[in-house]
């Protein structure tokens, strides 16, 4: 698949199911990813892989995190098991606190991530795969940061729910828009 046709066919996919890739395939295609525009080649970012019981794990926490009636901790626990492959996306920053450390602001190292992560989107598309990429409060939860084995300075950025897509019919491109005036050019 051609990178064009990739970004214009690829979509957050909510139904994903077996397989998804493996350790080793994950590890292959963030290679590629890694390759992403990184000023200092910082990579300031981790993945944590959670599967089968991993997700059960994580379900429990996601459902001890939330108030409200039994049902509505059942939909939360059951929120790990949309996908069979929950990659964890963690933002490690590199400090510049003493004039020491990285030179590079903070905000870079977040972009870079971000290139990182959108590199890796496309090519999980490329190969068959689909993937959402899913926020929410649990980034914020102090539980579910410990559990993961999140370290003070880092936040947590969401999870790449990765899977093979349950759809029947194969995605449109999509048609692109007129976006000129988002586009000026500077002329002094």
């Amino acid at each position: 698949m051609d990178v064009m046709t990739a970004v214009l066919t690829r979509r957050s996919e909510h139904h994903l199911v077996e397989p998804a890739p493996n350790d080793q395939e994950f590890a292959y295609l963030l290679r590629a990813a890694a390759t992403a525009p990184d000023h200092g080649r910082l990579r300031p970012w981790r993945w944590v892989l959670v599967r089968e019981e991993g997700r059960v794990a994580l379900g429990r926490c996601f459902a001890d995190e939330c108030v409200g009636p039994e049902s509505r901790r059942g939909q939360m626990e059951a929120k790990a098991q949309r996908a069979p492959l929950l990659a964890t996306l963690v933002f490690s920053p590199v400090p510049n606190e003493t004039g020491c450390g990285s030179p590079i602001p903070e905000w870079e190292q977040l972009a870079a991530t971000s290139a990182m992560a959108g590199s890796l989107i496309l090519l999980l598309h490329a190969r068959g795969f689909g993937s959402i990429w899913r926020t929410g409060r649990f980034t914020e939860s102090e539980r579910i940061r410990r559990v993961l084995g999140l370290h003070q300075e880092e936040r947590l950025l969401g999870w790449l729910y990765i899977g093979t897509p349950e759809r029947l019919t194969p995605t449109k491109r999509r048609a692109t828009e007129d976006v000129t005036d988002r586009i000026s050019v500077f002329a002094p």
